[in-house]
């Protein structure tokens, strides 16, 4: 089944909001219950909507895939375990390594939600080195450009990071 899913996990700009960490007035369940979280996020916060829809931070996925991928970080895997057949993605240990020739695209997802929304956490330190090493190993392609020019129109705003190699 593909899903269409974030690059950089709700989660891991969600907890920068306080709706997500402990809640809000509004957040309230019809029972009087009081919940916090994406959903709580999702309700009251504009930004965190506007970040939760971002068209370049979305992407197809499989969803057996994605669902195992929660919401782990990316990184480098040692050795080549094929859990998932010929999809060439591995998963251990809360870390994912994507394919080679997808590398790119992801880095440059990250840098661009990290560029837009800065404050929110988007990219550690570490990830900075390993998205900047994965941005010049897999260059913007013309795919890459069209998308970004297609998504451009619909939402509204450029995605500077892939635009400018274009």
């Amino acid at each position: 089944r593909i899903e269409w899913e974030h690059v950089v996990p709700a989660h891991a700009f969600g907890q920068s909001f306080s709706e997500w960490r402990t809640g809000h007035p509004k957040c309230v369940s019809k029972n009087g219950k009081k919940f916090k979280g994406r959903k709580c996020a999702q309700k009251v916060n504009e930004e965190y909507r506007r970040m939760q829809a971002d068209m370049f931070n979305l992407y197809p996925a499989i969803g057996e895939v994605n669902g195992r991928r929660s919401n782990y970080s990316m990184g480098i895997i040692e050795g080549e375990k094929r859990e998932f057949g010929k999809c060439d993605v591995e998963i251990k240990s809360r870390k994912v390594e994507p394919r080679e020739e997808i590398r790119g695209e992801i880095a440059r997802t990250y840098m661009y939600m990290d560029s837009v929304y800065p404050g929110r956490g988007i990219i550690s330190k570490k990830n900075w080195k390993l998205f900047e090493s994965w941005h010049r190993s897999d260059p913007v392609d013309e795919w890459e450009c069209e998308r970004a020019k297609r998504i451009e129109k619909i939402q509204g705003n450029r995605n500077e990071i892939v635009l400018k190699k274009c």
